[in-house]
């Protein structure tokens, strides 16, 4: 995935913040804000470390669940011509319209 860095099993989206013109890392899979900066990657990565290591002790301290907890459920509104094209592309897959949509994002997400 492009701009997904994996520090200690943890993902981190990298975007580039042009006012400080440096490197900022958002972990993404966690229930609070985890964002760190730096000027280079292997400086980003160092910095994330610190950031989550920091992060996990303050909820393990705080008796705080630290991953976000996902149903596998959500609401997904589309332009109708949009739900046509899908449902005609299930189909001719040989899927339901559910499986079809969990294959496409599981394929694009990596």
């Amino acid at each position: 995935m492009n701009n997904v860095m994996d520090i200690a099993g943890e993902k981190a989206v990298v975007t580039f913040d042009p006012e400080l013109q440096m490197l900022r890392g958002e972990f993404v899979g966690l229930n609070g804000g985890a964002d760190f900066y730096a000027e280079s990657i292997p400086e980003l990565m160092v910095e994330g470390r610190k950031s989550l290591s920091v992060f996990l002790k303050m909820c393990a301290e705080k008796g705080i669940e630290p991953k976000k907890q996902f149903s596998g459920k959500f609401n997904l509104r589309l332009a109708p011509s949009d739900h046509a094209a899908a449902a005609i592309a299930a189909a001719a897959a040989g899927k339901s319209l559910n499986e079809w949509i969990a294959t496409t994002i599981r394929e694009a997400a990596g």
